[in-house]
């Protein structure tokens, strides 16, 4: 499913100023919050479309770069992580809110020293954009793709501590892993500025990785593309995103599939269309002609004498494979036939058209038809 404007996404004119933007994200991630709609796959693609737009529009300059040129002005063509928008809403909320809506949604608000709110998360997912051929859409290929992710550090194994040397409680927070300040009638939890909520922090740092457990690491896939997909449907790929902060488990990649354009089919879901000439006596008088189909075989196809311009023929079961499926559920091709008149004729043809008009006994006075005709 190819994506939708991301002013659409947000319900907001292209003009809207920038509250406005922050103030439709605002509802659209409230109401779809993963931690509010658990097992709601649906929602979560919809938190994640919002979020996506709103990385975009809520920046003045890829705002203005995707206004100019869409969504090829703001792709940068790569991995692309769009998850910390599932973790930080202070900036978006302000002040302590970000933390009220954390704890709305299961957060913690209290907690014994020792016992911090934040277990090992799960890490960020990714996204990789990768450009295939018509065919190779049709009947599936593999592809290797290149990028960049975080792994657990390899000394350290994830814990960001040198060898044996442990995790100390947070002397901010006593190990908690949040901070209280009271507003008003309000008392407000935050999340703790130092450990960042574990509730615990390194004392030796791992010297690799510099106490964050993680590292940079270039990896290499092969992609199974399935026949079928088109433009905007994604591959996941289970594990392979940023390994988890504290040891935690790594977030998925997800593989988005764009379709070169293919130089004489079109395709409208599981069906295939293409033009095909005939000459002008072919159309008058009928007769037999090959047509190529995706699959490079050519097929015969009966045209009916008295074929007139534009007319559509279906040859079934010659279409793009349904996604998932086998290869012999297709959709069809449609021939649009294409009447040739002849631009430049020799004395014989001439001859020849000129008998035929007489025979035909043609108007040189037409009157209109209607349209609907």
């Amino acid at each position: 499913m190819a994506k939708r404007d991301y002013y659409e996404v947000l319900g907001v004119p292209k003009g809207a100023s920038q509250e406005e933007i922050k103030k439709a994200y605002r509802k659209l991630a409230v109401a779809n919050h993963p931690d509010k709609n658990p097992g709601d796959t649906a929602a979560e693609e919809r938190f994640k479309e919002a979020s996506e737009a709103y990385e975009v529009l809520s920046n003045d300059q890829k705002r203005q770069a995707y206004d100019q040129y869409g969504f090829a002005g703001v792709d940068a063509g790569g991995a692309q992580d769009y998850s910390n928008v599932y973790r930080d809403f202070s900036d978006l909320f302000g002040g302590g809110f970000g933390d009220i809506f954390g704890s709305f949604f299961g957060g913690g608000g209290g907690g014994r020293p020792g016992q911090g709110s934040r277990g090992p998360a799960v890490g960020s997912s990714l996204r990789y954009d990768v450009d295939i051929d018509f065919k190779d859409a049709v009947f599936g290929t593999k592809v290797e793709i290149s990028y960049t992710h975080q792994v657990h550090c390899t000394t350290c194994h994830g814990t960001g501590e040198k060898s044996g040397s442990g995790k100390k409680i947070c002397p901010t927070c006593n190990g908690v892993g949040q901070v209280r300040r009271n507003s008003g009638f309000f008392s407000i939890a935050s999340t703790c500025p130092t450990c960042g909520g574990e509730g615990r922090i390194v004392e030796n740092p791992c010297s690799d990785c510099h106490g964050s457990g993680l590292m940079r690491k270039k990896q290499k896939l092969k992609v199974t593309i399935p026949a079928g997909v088109d433009t905007g449907n994604r591959i996941s790929i289970h594990g392979m995103g940023d390994a988890g902060p504290n040891g935690g488990p790594a977030g998925d990649l997800y593989v988005y599939v764009n379709v070169r354009p293919h130089p004489y089919f079109e395709r409208s879901g599981n069906d295939l269309y293409c033009q095909i000439p005939i000459s002008f006596t072919q159309a008058a008088l009928g007769g037999d002609i090959e047509v190529m189909t995706i699959d490079d075989v050519r097929v015969k196809v009966a045209i009916p004498a008295g074929t007139q311009n534009g007319k559509v023929l279906r040859l079934r079961n010659r279409g793009v494979p349904k996604l998932r499926s086998s290869l012999d559920q297709r959709g069809d091709q449609y021939i649009k036939l294409v009447v040739e008149t002849p631009k430049k004729l020799n004395r014989e043809a001439k001859k020849l058209m000129n008998q035929l008009s007489e025979v035909m006994g043609e108007n040189p006075r037409p009157e209109p038809i209607p349209f609907n005709d």
